[in-house]
C-alpha cells in the first residue's frame, strides 16, 4: 500500500515500538480516511472540534458499530498524543454510535460434526481447537508448542483479549494429532537452523533479552508455523511467523457449505458453540465464563439468554394446539 510520508511516518514509529500489523494497519486507515474527509488537510490544522465531527459523521451517515467508532478514536487520539506531540483535549460531545448487542450463531453438535467432516490435516485440527477450547481465532494462531500441556489436558493462552491469561480446557482425543503437530513443528525449526543467518522465532523484546536461546528452542515455536519464512516487519530479518489467521474463515465458510449449513460458520461460531454445548452439558456459568477469558459474567450469560429463550426454556404456544 503506497502512503504519503506523514502516514510512512506513524508506520515507521509503529513498527519500531512493535505494534501489531492488524493495529497499524487499523490506525493507519483510521488516520487516512479522518484526513481524507477534511479534504486531505494536514491533522496539525485540525482539532478537537474536527475529531467530534469526523465520529459524528461515522455515527450518523456510515452507521458504523460502536466498536469501530472506538478504534476510529483511538487511531486519532494515538496519532495526536504520539506523532504530533498535541494531546488532545475534551472530546466527549460527539455522536456515539450505538452498540447493538449481537445474538449468537451457535451450531448443533451434529452441525459441528458435519463440519469437521469436511476437513482433514491442520485444517481439522485447527477446527477441532476452536471448538474444544473455546479459542478466539488469534489466540489459536498465536499458540507455542509450551502453550499445550498434554499431562494436565490445558492450554495456556497469554494476552488474549484485554491482555488477560487463562487456562482453558482440552481434549484428551486430540493428543495424537498435537504430538504429531509438533513434531513437525520441530522438522521445520531443525530445516531452519541449518542457516547460520536464521535468527528464530520473534519473540517479545523483555523476553529476546532475558533467554537470548529462546527463539531457537521447540518451545517457544508456534504450534502453526507458516508454511513459508518472510521478512519480519521492520527489521531484516527472516523468520517464520504463525499462519495468517485470516485464512481461517475463508475454509470455514467453505467446509459450511460441503456440509449444507446454512448459518453463518466462522471461528467465532466455534466459540460460541463451546459455550453453549458447555452450559447444555452442565457446566456452571462462572466455569464458562473462566474457560472464555471474559472479565464479566453479563458477558457469559448471553450463551444461557440463547438456551433459556429457545426450545430448551420456552415452550411455544403453537405445541399446546398441535
Amino acid at each position: 500500500m503506497t502512503h504519503s510520508p506523514f502516514l510512512r511516518s506513524i508506520r515507521e514509529y509503529m513498527l519500531v515500538r512493535r505494534y501489531s500489523r492488524r493495529t497499524i494497519a487499523a490506525y493507519l486507515y483510521w488516520i487516512k480516511a479522518y484526513i481524507l474527509f477534511h479534504n486531505k488537510q494536514h491533522p496539525n490544522r485540525l482539532r478537537e472540534k474536527d475529531v467530534m465531527s469526523y465520529l459524528t459523521h461515522l455515527a450518523v451517515h456510515r452507521h458504523v458499530a460502536a466498536s469501530t467508532q472506538a478504534i476510529a478514536l483511538n487511531a486519532l487520539v494515538f496519532m495526536y498524543r504520539h506523532i504530533l506531540l498535541q494531546p488532545l483535549g475534551d472530546i466527549g460531545d460527539f455522536r456515539y454510535a450505538k452498540r447493538q448487542r449481537k445474538l449468537p450463531v451457535v451450531l448443533s453438535t451434529q452441525e459441528v460434526k458435519n463440519l469437521m467432516d469436511q476437513l482433514s490435516g491442520i485444517k481439522w485440527l485447527i477446527v477441532a481447537l476452536l471448538y474444544c477450547s473455546g479459542l478466539r481465532r488469534i489466540e489459536l494462531v498465536r499458540l507455542r508448542v509450551k502453550d499445550i500441556d498434554l499431562d494436565h489436558l490445558l492450554l495456556r493462552i497469554w494476552n488474549g483479549k484485554g491482555a488477560k491469561h487463562r487456562i482453558t480446557t482440552l481434549a484428551t482425543e486430540l493428543i495424537p494429532l498435537l504430538k504429531q503437530q509438533i513434531s513437525n513443528v520441530e522438522t521445520k525449526l531443525l530445516e531452519d537452523s541449518t542457516s547460520n543467518s536464521f535468527p528464530g522465532v520473534w519473540m517479545p523484546d523483555a523476553l529476546a533479552k532475558k533467554y537470548p536461546s529462546a527463539p531457537y528452542q521447540l518451545g517457544w515455536q508456534y504450534l502453526f508455523p507458516s508454511v513459508k519464512l518472510s521478512i519480519e516487519p521492520g527489521t531484516n530479518n527472516i523468520r517464520r511467523h504463525h499462519i495468517d489467521e485470516s485464512g481461517i474463515n475463508k475454509f470455514l465458510r467453505t467446509a459450511s457449505k460441503g456440509a449444507g449449513i446454512h448459518k453463518e460458520v466462522t471461528s467465532h461460531t466455534l466459540r460460541h458453540s463451546f459455550a453453549t454445548h458447555l452450559l447444555q452439558s452442565g457446566a456452571d456459568i462462572r466455569t464458562v465464563q473462566e474457560q472464555l477469558g471474559h472479565s464479566d459474567v453479563k458477558t457469559t450469560e448471553i450463551y444461557t439468554h440463547v438456551l433459556n429463550r429457545g426450545a430448551n426454556g420456552v415452550t411455544s404456544p403453537l405445541s399446546h394446539i398441535l
